[in-house]
This record gives structure tokens, C-alpha cells and sequence, in this order.
């Protein structure tokens, strides 16, 4: 089963940090990730700064397209205005990622725990991977926020997203 775990550290700097862990343990084959993205909010700023980092091989699961999406529903769209445009009949983004396994109370959760001053770093795995990412965080005090995707969620995901379809388009 897929998991995207989000893991949200205690300052700006925790996710960069993690991130430089988990490259060392893939590069050894003790861990494995299909794609992996950092979000970054310094205490101050008006927004957090994002990218895509993909897998130790440098390829990625998913396309920019999904993480920009998904990174803009939880941080940049406010939630009045989305339930606005839901309202008015206008196509939800929101909704979109609902069907394929994001809900809007997932999104809020992870708009509640990122805020000024922290970081988390989202993680496209196997469920079987989560037990490993654990030991590899020990001693981060990182907090673990999961969302599973049964199978056809993970491949109505994988068809709006994959980063090879779209470059094959």
C-alpha cells in the first residue's frame, strides 16, 4: 500500500536536515522512497518555500504538478475562499485530491501543524518503509502525520500525477 507520511519538525531547519539523512539511507539501500518533497517556513515569513526532491536516483513517482497542487491547497488557498468556489459550482481542487485519498480534514491537520517556525518533509513510500523512517527520525523530534492510499486511490493518484505520463504528453 502507498503512504505518504508527512513528517513536521520543531524548527525551519528540521526538514533539510532529515532530508540529508534519508538521501544517506537510501544511497545504502536501507530505505526506500518513490518521491520525497520539503517544505521550509521560517519564523517570519509569509509563506513557506517548497520543492521536490524525488529518490536517491533522482527520478520521482509524481509530477511537480501533484506537489504544487497539493502544497497550494494547504498553504496558499484559503480555506474561505475554496468553500466559496465549492459553493458557486466551480471546479474544487480540493475535491480532487479527496478522490484520490486526501480529504479536506488530512489538509487541515497539516495546515494546523505547519506553521511559521517549522518544516516537514513529505514522504511517497511503501507502508512496510514507515518502521524504518521511524528508527531514522529517532532523536528528531519529528511528528509523524500518515495517509494511506488503498489501490485505487494510489492509481487514480498515479494518473493525474505521474511525472513520466506527463512528460510523454
Amino acid at each position: 500500500m502507498t503512504t505518504l507520511s508527512t513528517w513536521r519538525f520543531a524548527t525551519a531547519e528540521g526538514a533539510e536536515a532529515a532530508l540529508r539523512t534519508l538521501e544517506r539511507l537510501q544511497y545504502r539501500q536501507w530505505v526506500t522512497v518513490e518521491d520525497v518533497a520539503v517544505v521550509a517556513w521560517p519564523a517570519g515569513a509569509g509563506r513557506p518555500r517548497s520543492y521536490q526532491v524525488g529518490n536517491a536516483a533522482g527520478s520521482a513517482a509524481l509530477s511537480g504538478a501533484f506537489w504544487g497542487l497539493l502544497f497550494g491547497l494547504v498553504f496558499l488557498l484559503p480555506l474561505a475562499g475554496s468553500a466559496a468556489d465549492a459553493a458557486s459550482g466551480e471546479r474544487d481542487p480540493a475535491a480532487d485530491l479527496s478522490r484520490v485519498g486526501f480529504p479536506e480534514e488530512f489538509l487541515q491537520r497539516l495546515r494546523d501543524r505547519i506553521a511559521p517556525g517549522t518544516s516537514a518533509l513529505f514522504l511517497l513510500s511503501t507502508e512496510d518503509q514507515l518502521d524504518r523512517l521511524r528508527e531514522a527520525f529517532t532523536g528528531t523530534e519529528a511528528d509523524l502525520l500518515v495517509s494511506e492510499l488503498d489501490r485505487q486511490q494510489d492509481a487514480a493518484l498515479r494518473r493525474a500525477f505521474d511525472a513520466d505520463d506527463l512528460i510523454d504528453r
